[in-house]
């Protein structure tokens, strides 16, 4: 899947692009998520050439990474979204207003305002999620005289092997509907005036390695649209969800290794084959994990015992997967040591943590690293996806600034947050006033 090197080292340098982490580090100061911007196009462009033959719309899962700037620049590539808020809506419609027409509503508990905004919008396609969900869809959708086009979510029963927490597609998930319950319920959106009954939806989970559980997903997707057209409805979408993986082990600097694009896309068009649909796809860490890293700078060294450790300036807040899943990230250091003539480049391990008051405040535990001094720069690999739009305000921590490198250029695209940005929404009292 990967073209170039986003990430790599030269003259023992650790480069974005052509610009050095550590020039980064000095003009806009760590934690700093940095992010390359010829990554993430062509990252796209090979998944929307991967399933060229199907008439498609890639819509970019908008809580990978939600920032602005990566919201334009896909949208400028084509690309639609999939969104879970309003408040992910309200972002398209700030990078790209002419995208809400390409954009999918997802999410289980989608609130009235957040119907009535994307029904004002006349977005793509509702992937509704529940009866509840399809009846108060229905009121909003009367009471404001404006069309939903709506694709149940179903539920397909299939088992991927992915972390419990970001498994999606079976029965005991909180997501979706039972394929053995879509029928009815296509029968009863069909009965209202301003639902149209358009497309069937699956996502079956995230970080998702093995082709069989998409290729079985979409099997089971494929009787059903055959069932319900026989049924009378007329289904033109299917929506085959995202959850592509992407390969966080990895012993040298890139862009990140997916499973080979022409086979997950044989896996997802195969069963599809003489059905006629346009076919939505919610890539989002595959676009953009592995063109991101968290760069961050060694506070301190420290030993307990046998144990050693690495206190970084970034911590849980500012990349949360490690101590939410026990994600694994690769960890670099920004520049190479040189080794003198006679000593070999020897790694030792490590505990790598974050200054948070939590034990789980940890990066990576018993990790093998090239000696690292007191105030030297690492990179934490493959963090474009889930890492900023996980970030949080613990401990009053402001969350870090991003950048976009394009070549020799780097653009900050969000600023770093003060501590009066985290205070400001807040109204404090002065009883003694």
């Amino acid at each position: 899947m990967t073209q170039s090197l986003p990430f790599h080292y030269r003259r023992s340098a650790l480069h974005c692009e052509q610009v050095p982490l550590a020039r980064l580090a000095h003009r806009f100061g760590t934690p700093l998520y940095v992010y390359s911007r010829t990554a993430i196009v062509e990252r796209y462009r090979a998944f929307d050439r991967a399933v060229r033959s199907q008439p498609h719309t890639l819509c970019y899962s908008v809580k990978a990474n939600s920032n602005l700037s990566l919201l334009q620049l896909l949208a400028g590539e084509g690309a639609g979204f999939d969104v879970v808020s309003g408040g992910e809506l309200e972002r398209v419609f700030a990078a790209a207003p002419r995208a809400a027409r390409r954009t999918v509503f997802s999410g289980v508990g989608k609130t009235t305002a957040e119907m009535d905004l994307a029904l004002r919008a006349g977005i793509l396609l509702f992937n509704v999620e529940s009866e509840a969900e399809l009846e108060l869809l229905a009121a909003r959708a009367t009471r404001l005289r404006k069309k939903a086009r709506v694709a149940l979510r179903v539920n397909p029963d299939v088992r991927a092997e992915t972390h419990p927490y970001i498994a999606t597609g079976q029965r005991q998930h909180k997501f979706g509907v039972p394929m053995i319950q879509a029928r009815a319920l296509y029968r009863r959106a069909a009965q209202e005036k301003y639902l149209e009954v358009a497309g069937v939806s699956v996502h079956i989970g995230s970080q998702i390695l093995r082709l069989a559980p998409f290729s079985t997903a979409m099997r089971r997707v494929a009787a059903l649209v055959r069932s319900l057209r026989a049924d009378g409805h007329h289904i033109r979408y299917v929506d085959s969800g995202g959850g592509l993986g992407i390969e966080y082990r990895h012993s040298h600097v890139d862009a990140g290794a997916s499973p080979a694009l022409p086979a997950y896309a044989r896996a997802i068009l195969g069963p599809l084959r003489g059905l006629n649909v346009h076919l939505l796809l919610e890539p989002g860490r595959a676009l953009v994990g592995p063109a991101g890293l968290l760069l961050a700078r060694v506070l301190y060294r420290k030993s307990s015992g046998r144990r050693r450790f690495l206190v970084l300036d970034a911590a849980m807040n500012d990349l949360m997967r490690p101590a939410l899943y026990g994600a694994y990230h690769e960890i670099v250091p920004a520049v190479l040591a040189s080794p003198s003539r006679n000593e070999k480049r020897a790694t030792r391990s490590f505990d790598v943590v974050g200054p948070i008051c939590e034990t789980g405040d940890i990066f990576a535990r018993n990790r093998q690293l090239s000696p690292l001094q007191e105030g030297d720069l690492v990179a934490l690999l493959d963090a474009g996806a889930y890492g900023m739009s996980l970030a949080s305000n613990y401990n009053s921590r402001p969350r870090p600034a991003e950048v976009l490198v394009s070549g020799r250029s780097a653009r900050l695209i969000r600023r770093r947050e003060t501590a009066r940005d985290l205070m400001r929404p807040e109204l404090a009292s002065h009883p003694n006033r």
